[in-house]
């Protein structure tokens, strides 16, 4: 299929191992969430109400989410001045050495107090990794593809993320078929963790075959890489693309967030659908979701990244409306195959990065890109879930009505950036 597309042995190669860090970062944030109860009762005392050892957990879960943006503009502030390359490095051992120690770490019981301590200072320093990962993958796999090929590209890194979901998913499901709920809270619950540190450092280990981008060297070459902090310059003069490359970021995050990680929950505890047809669904959305942002960046190659958005956001509103009114009351196969669909028109978000690398100037690509994703993602991810909840006090399907406006809002922004980046 990529030689089809125009694509050659050194941009698949780049493509392929470009792709690992992001999809380690989800399965991560899969593999944590899944043994949240767990790391709470094993890493908090025993008088601490479950109530409590849980906030606490996902509080130090969101740690690493707030240290992102920090994290990214650091990253991307030297992979604009010293090369994209080490810096793709850094932030995957950055964030495969966390994930390799969590799973090997002592308990509360061990060590006490330092346990927890030990463990928001691994989803920190994880958290500053991932700022950089992936802004960095989107930047090196577009400045090393033909141009007409940088949609489809960052697509199909983009479908490449979501399988890190889909490996969190089976590996969490293979771990409760393998062993015993006993085994489970005693050990086998460190074994994905230590599964995904091992990952992130075989990928460490491919990456070194990497080259640095021939725009990274043609800047170099020309004496043309930016003399002033980088993130400066993408504030002082690309205002309007920081903007809307935080308003895609909010509509890829709640396709991600809403639609395929909290959906399962929302069916069996709300709608009573058995847990394994929920995970049956999940995985199917996560396929088509991953087919969907190979689409949509075919399509941007060929109609730019404003139009496919456009009538990309417009398709998920309407999927989504239909889906969720849908629960409850429609055959079992109905709502498998609008979920389906939805995963399908979802990915959408594969051409987020493709409009990012447009807007920004390659001198500041890499900084534009970071600041932009990582601060609307520390928003975004932080206030979606708890926007959702709130909305689901007064409807069960209130997840529908944030989706909606979020495709709203992301159709008035393609229409902008379509006026400003693109010729119409």
């Amino acid at each position: 299929m990529d030689e089809k597309l125009g694509l050659n042995k050194e941009a698949k190669r780049t493509l392929a191992l470009s792709s690992l860090g992001g999809a380690l970062e989800f399965y991560d944030f899969v593999i944590y969430v899944f043994y949240a109860k767990i790391i709470a009762e094993l890493f908090f005392p025993s008088s601490l109400s479950p109530f409590w050892a849980m906030l606490n957990t996902y509080g130090i879960f969101a740690a690493g989410y707030f240290f992102r943006p920090l994290g990214g503009v650091i990253m991307a502030h030297f992979g604009d001045l010293v090369g994209r390359k080490r810096l793709f490095s850094l932030s995957i051992l950055l964030m495969a050495l966390p994930t390799l120690f969590i799973g090997l770490m002592p308990t509360y019981t061990d060590i006490g107090l330092a346990a927890p301590l030990l463990l928001l200072l691994m989803r920190v320093v994880q958290g500053i990794a991932i700022g950089g990962e992936i802004p960095a993958a989107w930047t090196f796999v577009s400045e090393h593809v033909p141009t007409k090929k940088i949609g489809f590209a960052n697509g199909l890194l983009t479908a490449r993320l979501s399988l890190g979901i889909l490996l969190g998913a089976l590996m969490s499901l293979f771990i409760s078929l393998k062993f015993n709920e006993a085994e489970i809270h005693a050990w086998a619950w460190r074994l994905p963790f230590i599964v995904g540190g091992v990952f992130g450092l075989i990928a460490l280990y491919l990456r070194s075959y990497l080259k640095e981008t021939p725009v990274f060297k043609a800047m170099q070459a020309r004496k043309e890489l930016s003399k002033d902090l980088p993130i400066k310059q993408v504030l002082a003069s690309h205002k309007s693309a920081v903007v809307i490359g935080m308003l895609f970021t909010w509509f890829l995050t709640g396709c991600v967030v809403v639609i395929i990680l909290s959906t399962p929950n929302l069916l069996t505890t709300t709608f009573n659908i058995q847990r394994a047809d929920a995970f049956q669904m999940q995985s199917m959305a996560i396929l088509m979701q991953m087919l969907g942002c190979i689409l949509a960046g075919l399509l941007a190659d060929r109609f730019g990244a404003g139009r496919v958005i456009c009538l990309g956001s417009l398709s998920v509103a309407i999927t989504a409306v239909l889906f969720y009114y849908s629960l409850g009351h429609a055959a079992h196969s109905t709502i498998f195959g609008l979920y389906m669909l939805l995963g399908l028109f979802s990915g959408t978000v594969g051409v987020v990065s493709y409009s990012l690398v447009k807007m920004f100037p390659a001198p500041i690509r890499f900084s534009g890109i970071s600041f932009s994703y990582n601060v609307a993602y520390a928003i975004a991810g932080g206030l979606t879930l708890p926007l959702v909840q709130w909305l689901s006090l007064y409807r069960d399907i209130g997840a529908v009505y944030y989706i909606v406006v979020l495709c709203l809002i992301t159709l008035i922004t393609s229409v902008v950036y379509r006026k400003k980046f693109e010729t119409v």
